[in-house]
């Protein structure tokens, strides 16, 4: 199953994160979600597990050209010159030529003109066919308009922080306008189980577990399936065999148009990770190392 990004690239509609994954431990996580099927695996420079990724991509019996590998460029390496180097970077650790999605992590908010000069060389990047496609990640209507009229490519994919209590109606229409798919981040609501700003967890919900009852899945089959069925790209993580192969059959479940009108219903507009207007290299600030 597979989504057309408004490039022409294929991309596949389920992946596999490693946001929050040691890296001693992401090469054989990454290696077993590639064994049952998953192959669009999505990291970020940030996470400092691209190294680790990139082996697990060599372990795997999966063809190179099916893995679809997705990354994520660091606040500290905005501007033109410095996101070219960030590339080459994440392409060394990742032992790629070539990197299928590169995305801007954050919008800085408060240095749009740095934030512009660093899709501007995702632009030449991707000319340069360095990159097959090119997005942004925690954009906000606003960053997307200011974005879009002052770069000439519109963002392939915004990656954002899509879960049931949290479904971000305003940005998907807007993304749904523009041509570019929804990647959602915490899409079975994860976040909702270690923010302290949470006051329940998805999983305890008791809509998706009675939805999960009468089709006879577990609640994060069934929030990866309003996923897929709305159009978005989901990108669930766990370092649990078990559930790692368990998230990858939600590909083939089908809720009915009432349970995912059920699970829409749960939406709070509470947002539980990083507020995209408080990002600043003062608050968030990480040097990425070049080894």
């Amino acid at each position: 199953m597979k989504v057309t990004l408004n490039n022409g690239v294929s991309m596949p509609a389920l992946g596999y994160g490693v946001f929050r994954v040691a890296p001693d431990e992401t090469t054989d996580v990454v290696t077993e979600a590639l064994r049952v099927g998953y192959r669009l695996i999505d990291t970020a420079a940030v996470y400092d597990n691209e190294r680790a990724v990139g082996e697990a991509i060599r372990r795997s019996e999966a063809d190179r050209d099916d893995v679809f590998v997705g990354t994520k460029i660091w606040i500290n390496d905005y501007g033109y010159d410095a996101a070219l180097n960030a590339f080459e970077k994440s392409r060394r650790k990742l032992g790629v030529e070539t990197i299928d999605l590169l995305l801007l992590h954050q919008p800085m908010h408060e240095s749009m003109g740095k934030t512009l000069e660093t899709y501007r060389a995702l632009e030449q990047l991707l000319s340069d066919g360095r990159v097959r496609a090119i997005g942004v990640s925690n954009f906000m209507v606003e960053h997307l308009d200011t974005l879009i009229a002052h770069t000439e490519i519109v963002p392939a994919v915004n990656q954002i922080e899509v879960h049931p209590f949290f479904n971000q109606p305003q940005v998907r229409k807007r993304h749904q306008e523009l041509g570019i798919v929804t990647q959602a981040w915490s899409p079975i609501g994860g976040v909702t189980g270690y923010s302290s700003k949470a006051t329940s967890r998805t999983f305890d919900d008791a809509t998706i577990q009675r939805i999960a009852a009468e089709v006879g899945h577990t609640p994060a089959q069934v929030m990866l399936a309003w996923h897929l069925q709305e159009g978005r790209v989901p990108i669930p993580k766990s370092a649990t065999p078990h559930r790692i192969a368990e998230n990858f059959q939600a590909i083939d479940l089908r809720i009915s148009p009432e349970q995912i009108s059920d699970i829409n219903a749960l939406n709070t507009d509470h947002r539980l990770g990083p507020n995209p207007e408080r990002v600043t290299l003062e608050r968030m600030g990480k040097v990425i190392s070049d080894a």
